[in-house]
């Protein structure tokens, strides 16, 4: 078969990919670590659509969670059968989302996607509705037209990729349900103009800073140990011996620096006029593959000892994730290969590798000895408020996925 026929298919579904897409952000997908009732519902849906639309062979692989109300977290996968079974394209796109943030942000609700100017706007709209819509897509545009793809398919719908990866990869890893021949691609990242094929990512650690005081009225500050004006000391002073200590530049990266964020911080005391006895916030640090989160954390260690002599709190540092890429996909991988080809032949663009400060479910396979492309069209746009794709990314990221499913070796 021509790839015109399949092209046409794809183009030809462009409404129903939109209504698709739409349909899936109005399904909150929040996971528990964020307040969240976690992917069921959205899995029953994704379920649903595939069976209603002949995609045969579709497997659950739920992993228990007794934070669910189900007592399980849902990861789906549909097998499609090729010319050749000794490889298997793989798909990986992740159902759950990140919580919408500060509502005032949204010019309208997160949940309820927007349709307008060739844009789809909602939460998961790219992380990772986009891709998750257009694998499916470019798998039934082979399927619809009774094309033959080189390979045995494979679609994954997992869970848990924004918070620890443990109920979606990690589980199917437990499982044992992926190969050692398999190629594996993770649409999750990527930019504006598509062409970059990210083949590592940085070591991803994050620290949970408590710092305990004395808390008293703050008008009598002397009866007490002010933990905010401690935490805000150990802030400033990590920032500045962590940049010192771990400075070395890699252009391979699109951040080419290791990074050290403080980002969310717990709810602290209520009044005024009440001196904090206790502060808690959060560092996210993404490390380039040279360093070792040890090391970081000795440094952090260092300076939240030299406060606690000085001021008399007391500082804990709880790591809460430390996720170390061991093993980058090299740029002459076979995924890579054929993914740059597909993308050449599909949008007439040459792709070229490189790595990430930001984390996907690829760095934990990786770690397990399988070779993994991340690539897509986006906006960069996940996480923000109001986020959004655009269509026609999503008609061309389709495409590319069914060249790829239509290639051999290459």
């Amino acid at each position: 078969m021509a790839d015109k026929e399949w092209f046409e298919h794809i183009d030809g579904h462009k409404d129903e990919m939109v209504r698709f897409l739409t349909d899936i952000i109005s399904i909150p997908a929040v996971g528990p670590g964020s307040g969240g009732s976690g992917e069921e519902h959205k899995a029953a849906f994704i379920q649903k659509y595939l069976r209603d639309r002949g995609f045969g062979k579709i497997l659950r692989f739920d992993a228990p969670d007794s934070d669910m109300s189900s007592g399980f977290r849902p990861n789906i996968m549909v097998d499609i059968k090729g010319r050749s079974s000794d490889r298997r394209i793989v798909v990986i796109t992740h159902m759950d989302v990140v919580p919408p943030g500060d509502p005032g942000a949204w010019e309208s609700d997160p949940f309820d996607a927007q349709v307008r100017d060739g844009q789809v706007t909602g939460r998961g709209a790219e992380d990772n509705g986009q891709a998750l819509t257009a694998s499916i897509f470019a798998a039934r545009a082979l399927l619809d037209t009774g094309a033959e793809p080189a390979f045995d398919i494979a679609l994954f719908f997992v869970s848990d990729e924004e918070e620890t990866n443990e109920k979606g990869i990690g589980h199917l890893l437990k499982e044992g349900v992926f190969r050692d021949s398999d190629l594996i691609l993770v649409p999750d990242h990527g930019e504006p103009e598509g062409r970059m094929i990210e083949i590592g990512e940085k070591s991803l650690l994050w620290v949970r800073v408590k710092v305990k005081g004395k808390q008293c009225h703050a008008s009598m500050p002397h009866l007490g140990n002010n933990a905010f004006r401690a935490s805000m000391m150990f802030g400033s002073e990590a920032d500045r011996a962590l940049h010192e200590r771990f400075d070395q530049r890699d252009d391979s990266f699109d951040h080419p620096l290791s990074s050290f964020e403080p980002t969310k911080r717990e709810p602290g005391v209520s009044g005024i006029n009440v001196l904090p006895g206790e502060d808690v916030f959060y560092m996210d640090c993404r490390l380039l593959p040279l360093y070792d989160a040890e090391d970081v954390l000795s440094v952090m260690r260092g300076v939240a000892d030299d406060i606690e002599s000085r001021t008399g709190v007391r500082i804990d540092l709880e790591v809460v994730l430390n996720e170390r890429t061991i093993h980058p996909t090299g740029p002459d991988a076979m995924i890579v290969r054929n993914l740059s080809r597909a993308i050449e032949m599909a949008t007439g663009k040459k792709a070229y590798t490189g790595g990430i400060g930001g984390g996907t479910c690829a760095a934990m396979l990786r770690n397990a000895g399988f070779e993994v492309a991340v690539w897509e069209t986006v906006l960069n746009q996940a996480h923000a408020p109001n986020e959004h794709i655009l269509v026609d990314n999503m008609i061309s990221d389709c495409k590319v996925i069914a060249t790829l499913f239509m290639m051999g070796d290459f």
